[in-house]
């Protein structure tokens, strides 16, 4: 990301917190993994939309018409011994020719000048409840200066979230986000076609899981999520990670996957046939699933409220259910009752950028939110047939998802992901090619 969209993004905010506003910004912890082992460390994602850096032991702070500089950066001190160690820090200097800050400090310094920072201030702009031992922190400083009023020092009079004003500017992808995004996904796309192309009957979960991985790590991303690859019965289960049973011939394998490159998700989902041909069943499903997911799609458009796609594609499904004798009545009170809930369970879609259930309200003083450009959600209709006595056996196990990303344009839906075949006929043929 070009280091403008940082400064950017920074002023924007800094606009919305005005003079006699501070706003204070922690990075995420290092998180342990198992005894002495660490995770890979990942930036908390606020900070990194406003700084673009990615150490942890850093604290963004901005202090707006503040004469001596606006952006201030705490981080580690350079340290020869420890970058042998761990790699090699930015430090002080670095954080200012690297990163745009205005000032920066050890972080060993903080609690010496916050302080001081705050009480020139009558707003403290932070989100609490993230980093429960940073509110301890924020909440010392503050209670530092209450104690000393009576030697004139100043506390400030309002605590603002500052998620509430971040998340609703991450909500809107700029043009460089819509192009980070759309690199995501075509990263996950060839995995998606890598997994269609070698997947066989007698393979384990995990060998496909394995071709993922694989190819995000060849392009540099990562999984932005845990893998979800679910064969037969499997795909019933709607955040199945085990990825553990074998793939049988004549089943069905769901496969949830994305991958997360330069800070930015895609969330994209198949389901195909292990051996390469559907079934005739297994069609039939899947053809209702990716009717649904058409029309959702299509209702991806500028004006139109959160919910319409998910009310487009519910209405399909339910009409798909009934035509195969899933269920009885009539398709006005079935959609009513929700019927359909028993085979169709979740939500079409969820906000998606840095995380991969991305923040924004999806409604507005209790009303669904409108779709304006530059939003960008998941559509991903499903239907998933338990193994019960009341449904013929032919149609039981059958779990079926289709999920792309889209962008909400001036023109009409962007799928991100789009370079992906979802019809069956092309879904073979892709298979059948290897």
């Amino acid at each position: 990301m070009n280091s403008k969209e940082f400064e950017r993004r920074r002023r924007q905010l800094m606009r919305m917190v005005g003079a006699g506003g501070i706003a204070i910004l922690p990075a995420a912890p290092v998180r342990m993994r198992s005894r002495d082992v660490e995770y890979i460390y990942r930036q908390d994602s606020d900070f990194y939309y406003l700084t673009g850096f990615a150490e942890p032991e850093a604290v963004a702070v901005l202090v707006p018409g503040r004469p001596q500089g606006e952006y201030l950066l705490f981080c580690r001190e350079r340290d020869p011994s420890k970058e042998q160690w761990d790699g090699s820090r930015a430090g002080q200097d670095g954080v200012i020719a690297d990163f745009g800050a205005d000032d920066a400090f050890p972080i060993d310094d903080i609690d010496d000048i916050i302080p001081g920072l705050i009480e020139g201030c009558e707003r403290v702009y932070y989100t609490m409840g993230m980093y429960t031992d940073f509110d301890a922190r924020i909440a010392e400083w503050v209670n530092s200066l209450r104690e000393g009023l009576s030697r004139g020092l100043h506390t400030p009079t309002e605590f603002v979230a500052l998620d509430h004003l971040l998340h609703d500017m991450r909500l809107y992808k700029s043009r460089d986000e819509i192009s980070a995004m759309r690199r995501s996904a075509k990263v996950a796309v060839a995995a998606h076609q890598r997994a269609m192309q070698v997947t066989r009957p007698g393979m384990y979960e995990y060998e496909v899981e394995a071709e993922f991985r694989h190819e995000f790590r060849r392009c540099g991303a990562w999984a932005s999520y845990s893998p979800i690859v679910g064969g037969g019965a499997n795909a019933c289960t709607l955040h199945y990670v085990e990825n553990s049973a074998v793939l049988n011939d004549g089943d069905l394998v769901l496969i949830d996957a994305g991958c997360e490159l330069d800070y930015y998700a895609s969330d994209v989902t198949r389901t195909f046939p292990v051996n390469g041909r559907f079934s005739p069943e297994q069609r039939a499903v899947y053809e209702i699933v990716l009717e649904a997911q058409r029309a959702a799609i299509d209702k991806t458009v500028k004006g139109n409220h959160w919910n319409e796609p998910h009310d487009a594609a519910v209405r399909i499904i339910t009409k798909g259910l009934r035509k195969l004798g899933l269920l009885e009545g009539s398709l006005p009170k079935l959609i009513k009752d929700e019927a359909y809930r028993p085979f169709f369970m979740h939500r079409t879609g969820h906000w998606i950028g840095m995380d991969v259930h991305d923040v924004g309200d999806y409604k507005v003083s209790d009303e669904w939110r409108v779709l304006e450009a530059g939003m960008v959600t998941t559509v991903e209709p499903g239907i998933y047939i338990p193994n019960k006595r009341n449904i013929p056996k032919r149609f039981r196990n059958i779990g079926i998802r289709i999920e792309d990303d889209v962008a909400v344009t001036s023109k009409g839906p962007d799928v991100l992901s789009k370079g992906l075949v979802s019809d069956p006929d092309e879904i073979e043929a892709l298979m059948q090619s290897a």
